[in-house]
């Protein structure tokens, strides 16, 4: 489970999403997260998936990876859509088994927040998986440089955002590792109770703890040897420049995004 986290990751490609400003990818996703909870229906969210699935593949991403994702988080979204079908009751019934009665207004709750988590931890895959890790922190510290007014120290606060974001998949990595090792040892992790799996993780988060303050420690020292200061007086390599392919991203997700949001919004959408 823990080997599967594709957030943060960075997959090399030609495609257009690749080549697209960091900035409108950006702002797109977060356009997309907004008008995840905007639509309502059953239609709607099969369509916003199935679009961004589609975009996933005209980014030439291999889609077992980008989808692999949700499976470190498949129990967190199991257990959530459960809760809101055991606990709603709002609407008809459908189907009743003693006490328990699935009704319309469950299975819709149930349905949306599995479509939300899905296709917001879909759509933060696909903005990683084709962002490098550097073009996200300038494209983080140019949307929010208005801020440098009022004295925010916004370079600091995007380079800590993208190294938290590229630490995920090190730390998953780490973390499949050190469960290898500890069950090679004759650790044993999936017998027992709720109390005994989680004092059986306790062998997993001390070394894991030590390795993360670790690799802190050589990245302080990597950035220091190589002078970094800060934001103040810095230069860039590569200067974030809107093209022709940005606009037709933008576009194309402004017109996608108010069809979804207009479709989404009738009161007739199944």
């Amino acid at each position: 489970m823990f080997g599967e986290v594709t957030v943060g990751q960075y997959i090399h490609g030609e495609s257009a999403l690749h080549r697209a400003d960091p900035r409108t990818k950006l702002i797109a996703a977060v356009a997309l997260f907004a008008v995840v909870f905007l639509i309502r229906g059953y239609v709607p969210y099969l369509a916003l998936a199935a679009a961004l699935i589609a975009v996933a593949a005209c980014s030439r991403l291999p889609l077992r990876f980008v989808l692999k994702g949700l499976k470190s988080l498949r129990l967190i979204i199991v257990f959530s859509t459960a809760v809101n079908i055991l606990f709603n009751r709002s609407g008809e019934a459908l189907l009743e088994a003693g006490p328990l009665t699935l009704t319309t207004g469950a299975a819709y709750a149930g349905f949306s927040l599995l479509m939300r988590l899905t296709i917001i931890i879909t759509a933060g895959s696909v903005l990683t998986l084709t962002t490098t890790p550097i073009g996200l922190a300038g494209a983080v510290e140019s949307l929010l440089s208005p801020l440098k007014a009022i004295r925010v120290p916004v370079h600091e606060m995007s380079m800590v955002m993208t190294i938290a974001i590229r630490f995920i998949p090190t730390i998953s990595a780490e973390t499949a590792r050190i469960m290898k090792a500890q069950a090679a040892r004759g650790s044993d992790f999936d017998t027992g109770g709720l109390v005994g799996k989680a004092r059986s993780l306790i062998p997993i988060l001390v070394p894991l703890f030590v390795s993360a303050i670790r690799r802190a420690d050589e990245l302080a020292v990597a950035m220091e040897s190589r002078c970094y200061r800060g934001g103040e007086g810095r230069t860039k390599l590569r200067s974030l420049r809107f093209g022709k392919v940005d606009l037709a991203v933008a576009l194309c997700a402004a017109a996608a995004f108010t069809a979804f949001i207009a479709f989404g919004r009738l009161p007739s959408v199944f």
